[in-house]
């Protein structure tokens, strides 16, 4: 991946969690400010098979490294601008810190699933973005 594309998507990273310049990612404390995500990724057309593996590998880091709750987690597949594959992922950092302070081996994931992603519309390769989790009440 060239340099241009690798700062997109860490700016895209940083541009989703905030500035926030505090503790490290694995130094989490009660203060800890979890934050819900929702990232829509435009694959690559071929490339559906291996971002979904990508995908469950960096899930197994995320929990491995306690970064993540373990739900939810919602992986979903689509289709989009006559037929060119979208997968949407929807899942909790257990901090709003984590993807700015991310470890080497999440930081190369994140390059690995960018390869396999592409720009459309206008649009980046990998778009993040902060949600709002809300869970209807039970009658």
């Amino acid at each position: 991946m060239n340099t241009s594309a690798y700062l997109i998507v860490a700016v895209s990273f940083l541009a989703l969690t905030g500035c926030s310049t505090t503790q490290p990612a694995h130094d989490r404390s009660a203060k800890a400010d979890p934050e819900t995500v929702l990232v829509t990724y435009h694959v690559k057309p071929g490339k559906e098979a291996e971002i979904r593996a990508l995908l469950s590998r960096a899930w197994e880091i995320y929990r491995k490294e306690r970064f993540v709750f373990a739900e939810p987690h919602i992986v979903v597949q689509d289709t989009e601008d006559g037929g060119k594959p979208r997968v949407v992922e929807i899942f909790t950092w257990v901090s709003s810190e984590i993807p700015e302070h991310a470890p080497q081996t999440v930081q190369t994931i994140w390059q690995q699933e960018q390869s396999l992603c592409e720009e459309r519309n206008g649009r980046l390769g990998i778009e993040p973005g902060e949600v709002v989790l809300i869970v209807p009440s039970r009658k």
